[in-house]
C-alpha cells in the first residue's frame, strides 16, 4: 500500500493537511453542519470566492483557498440526498470523493482530509456512506502515497466509518 487512510473523531478543521473537503450545498453559500463550520472559520472570503463557481451539481468539485482555515484548498463538494438508495445516490456519493482526489492528484498534493459526506441533512446512512467512503480511498491509496483521513464530527460516523476500516 502506498498510501494511509485513517479516522479522525473530531472536528475536520483541526486536521492537517492540504486540503479539507466540504460537504457543500449546490449553492455553494454555507450551510448547516460541516458546511457552516467551513464558512465561518474561513470568514466572508470564502463566500465571494464561491460565487462564480456556483451552481456546482452533486458529485462534482470546485476548489477555493482556504482563506480563514490556514494555508490549504478547500474542495467542496455537493454529495447527493437520500431518497431510498435507488435513484443513483451510491454513484454520486462515490464521484464526491473519486473527483476530490483526482483533484488532489492534479495538483500535485498529497494529503486531504474528507467529513462524512451526505450523512447529515441529506439523510444518506452512515454505514452505507461509510463503506464507499473506504472503498474509494482505498482504491487511490493503493497507488499514490496520499494521506486520506476521514473526520466523523459525532459518535455514529465515527462508528461507522471505524467499521469499514475494519472490514477488508
Amino acid at each position: 500500500m502506498a498510501g494511509t487512510l485513517q479516522l479522525h473523531r473530531g472536528n475536520i478543521l483541526d486536521i492537517t493537511c492540504d486540503v479539507i473537503v466540504n460537504a457543500a450545498n449546490s449553492s455553494l453559500m454555507g450551510g448547516g453542519g460541516v458546511d457552516g463550520a467551513i464558512h465561518k472559520a474561513a470568514g466572508p472570503e470564502l463566500k465571494e470566492a464561491c460565487k462564480p463557481l456556483a451552481p456546482c451539481p452533486t458529485g462534482e468539485v470546485r476548489v477555493t483557498d482556504g482563506f480563514g482555515v490556514g494555508d490549504r484548498l478547500i474542495f467542496h463538494t455537493v454529495g447527493p440526498v437520500w431518497r431510498g438508495g435507488d435513484q443513483g445516490e451510491a454513484e454520486l456519493l462515490k464521484a464526491c470523493y473519486s473527483h476530490s482526489l483526482n483533484e488532489l492528484l492534479k495538483r500535485e498534493l498529497s494529503s486531504i482530509a474528507f467529513p462524512a459526506i451526505s450523512t447529515g441533512a441529506y439523510g444518506f446512512p452512515a454505514n452505507e456512506a461509510a463503506g464507499i467512503a473506504v472503498s474509494v480511498c482505498r482504491d487511490y491509496i493503493e497507488t499514490h502515497p496520499l494521506t486520506i483521513t476521514l473526520a466523523a464530527f459525532d459518535e455514529t460516523n465515527a462508528t461507522a466509518i471505524k467499521a469499514a476500516l475494519n472490514q477488508p
